[in-house]
């Protein structure tokens, strides 16, 4: 296919976890040739979703990784990234949102607006990325599509517009009447492939000349060639409705709502067309890089295939032919031989192997122009990485990476083990930035860290399967912080005489709580009583400090350090003495500062029916859960909470057995907040114990 920048649509499918995403984009495959049969999510002919192509997707039902393939519709390319809507997997939304130019939000007709779908139109929001929404699920009992957009207004403060009217709802859905073209479109054939155009129904004529009358006044305020035909009571063509509407999209002021049932294959096509129709090409975006030789100024890409090359490598994979990196050409094109340069180390790299991906089979390509998505092999880089032409110096801005909060001790069962796991883990930390490792000094045992228990328990049954590595797991661990909660002075000398040159340093100051930042270091020396070239050593010290607080040996934060005072020896004071120094007066005013200890508290959803609304309370209250809301909605119940994560571990069971499987629920970090005392306490007995 010839390339067209007008003609590319970079786009991702985001939503609350089941809400159809793979079966919409196994759809999608279908009705574009990519694919000849549809498998379903945990379908029984055991094949699964195309995008779903790890074994422990297929088995779990759940996209773990994001997947990328692509499409074409109607002379259009589409570059299509499938997400995981699990909160656990947010680094991979996260990163595919970074690169992508429009997105899909569905949701549930029966479900609604649910907590994944808020986090999900923030994320967009943060990118601004111009979206469009599709209510699937149409033919569930239960289903009510008004019910969702008034939901899209209320809850997420979309400019919600239907372009579509469902025809019958529930198991009666039979299709969508078109509020551009004012027609009836029915889907026929085994798998909805043939598309059968008629009148309206007349039972549905006044609600559909209706809302198009809506549609056609919200999108009026971002076309004068509509508003004119309005006012002149002249025809309003498809072409000025849909270029109208597009206008308003694109801006992020009008979402246009669509809707149908990927599972009954029912109004997909008229989906697709939209993706063209009212998603933006790269050329409608305007994508900026930081000069970093003029401390990082904003630059405007061009879009131009003969300019210098820009690309941000997006996602890293490790399989059988070595590390495969996602990248998204802004600017220039890639091609085979070319060389570039990695922004963050400085390196030149030779481009060999292309590929265009397609979920885990590829297609060999020889260049990868600007506004698309592709992959290179044998490069060694990590995620987030900007590659530019050599005389260039420019990088994207980085991605909004979250801090892990809970861990997981790894003992390996023997040496085999070890050395696998090692591999193992060198290769997960370097594709997923949310997943680190370190090994405790103290236990010698290797600590994985992560977003919850799902996204380590994937990387452990991973290790297992992938690189059969026999691990015995601890109990999960709660990343703790330790901060102060009041101002407290210190006054400390550093004093030793060992036989010839002897340590001095006295540093004197005051530390204090601060709520927005880690750590502050200030300097108020007046007269010299420090001399300059020690100051960065009492930071140094200070610094050394907070990795493992004096309280209970969780690192600290929110505090801000100033040193006002001090003294120094001719002969005796060094860089080591005042390190010394600024140890022993954070000790000494850490004691005085009364400080506490910090629990992440998770935002957590349940969604359970009615009846067991009560029992649902009551579990999260014995979790220390702070109820902040309930809402009956027909006959489901959505309760959310503030409950600290220590607290939250093995809910799943507990919830399933309490509820009969019938009540799922979501977790996500919220905050950092103190610790009850007698909570503290128990973890102070238990580390000592320990």
């Amino acid at each position: 296919m010839e390339y067209n920048i007008e003609k590319i649509r970079n786009i991702g499918i985001s939503a609350h976890i089941d809400s159809g995403k793979t079966t919409l984009t196994e759809r999608f495959l279908f009705y574009t040739n990519r694919i000849h049969a549809i498998h379903e999510v945990k379908g029984k002919d055991g094949v699964g979703a195309t995008m779903d192509s790890m074994e422990l997707e297929k088995e779990r039902g759940i996209t773990i990784a994001s997947a990328a393939t692509f499409c074409e519709w109607n002379d259009y390319q589409i570059n299509l990234i499938d997400t995981p809507g699990h909160v656990d997997f947010t680094i991979e939304v996260e990163r595919s949102l970074r690169v992508l130019d429009g997105a899909i939000l569905i949701l549930c007709s029966v479900g609604g607006v649910q907590s994944q779908s808020m986090t999900v139109d923030r994320q967009m929001r943060r990118y601004k990325i111009p979206c469009i929404a599709f209510i699937n699920k149409c033919d569930r009992s239960g289903a009510n599509p008004d019910r969702v957009i008034q939901q899209l207004k209320e809850k997420l403060g979309h400019n919600a517009v239907a372009l579509q009217i469902p025809i019958g709802m529930e198991a009666d859905f039979k299709g969508v009447v078109d509020l551009v073209s004012m027609q009836a479109i029915y889907f026929d054939g085994e798998n909805g492939e043939i598309l059968r155009y008629e009148e309206i129904p007349a039972d549905l004529l006044d609600k559909a000349e209706s809302m198009r009358e809506e549609l056609i006044d919200e999108a009026s305020l971002f076309s004068d060639e509509l508003t004119e035909a309005v006012l002149e009571d002249s025809e309003i063509t498809t072409e000025i409705l849909i270029g109208a509407v597009r206008a308003g999209t694109l801006e992020r002021k009008i979402t246009p709502v669509f809707l149908g049932s990927a599972y009954k294959n029912k109004a997909l096509q008229p989906l697709l067309d939209a993706v063209v129709d009212f998603l933006p090409s790269p050329k409608d975006i305007e994508n900026e890089a930081l000069d970093m030789d003029a401390e990082e100024a904003p630059v405007t890409l061009s879009h131009n295939l003969s300019d210098p090359i820009v690309a941000l490598a997006f996602k890293l994979e490790d399989g059988m032919y070595g590390q495969l990196t996602y990248i998204r050409v802004y600017q220039g094109t890639v091609s085979k031989g070319d060389t570039v340069k990695n922004i963050r180390t400085g390196k030149t790299i030779k481009v060999g192997r292309l590929v265009r991906m397609h979920a885990n089979q590829m297609e060999e390509i020889s260049s990868i122009k600007a506004g698309v998505i592709g992959a290179l092999f044998g490069i060694d880089c990590a995620s987030g990485d900007t590659f530019v032409s050599k005389h260039l110096d420019l990088s994207m801005t980085s991605m909004f990476v979250p801090e892990p909060v809970i861990s997981l001790a790894l003992l390996a069962d023997d040496n085999k083990s070890l050395v696998n796991m090692s591999k193992a883990l060198n290769r997960f930390t370097k594709e997923d930035p949310t997943f680190r490792t370190f090994v405790d000094e103290e236990t010698n045992e290797t600590i994985i860290q992560g977003m919850g228990e799902l996204h380590l328990d994937v990387y452990v049954e991973r290790m297992r399967r992938e690189y059969a590595v026999n691990v015995t797991t601890g109990q999960p661990g709660v990343a703790y912080r330790e901060t102060i909660t009041r101002r407290s002075e210190f006054n400390y000398t550093h004093k030793k005489q060992t036989g010839g040159a002897g340590q001095f340093g006295r540093v004197a100051g005051f530390m204090e709580p601060v709520t927005d930042e880690e750590f502050i270091f200030e300097n108020k020396i007046t007269g010299g009583s420090i001399p300059t070239q020690f100051i960065s050593s009492c930071e140094k010290g200070f610094l050394s400090c907070l990795k493992k607080g004096p309280y209970l040996e969780f690192p600290v934060s929110g505090i801000r350090i100033v040193i006002n005072d001090g003294a120094s020896h001719s002969v005796d004071s060094s860089e080591m003495a005042f390190q010394s120094a600024a140890r022993g007066a954070f000790r000494e005013g850490y004691s005085r500062a009364a400080p506490v200890i910090h629990e992440p508290i998770m935002k957590v959803v349940v969604e359970t029916p009615n009846e067991f609304n009560g029992a649902v309370m009551a579990l999260l209250n014995q979790r220390r859960g702070m109820i902040v809301g309930s809402q009956e909605d027909g006959v489901m119940s959505t309760i959310e909470t503030q409950a600290p994560l220590a607290e939250m571990f093995g809910f799943s069971t507990v919830l399933r057995s309490a509820t009969q499987g019938k009540a799922q629920f979501t977790m996500e970090f919220f905050s950092y907040k103190q610790v009850p005392k007698s909570v503290a306490e128990e973890i102070q007995k238990k580390l000592k114990n320990s």
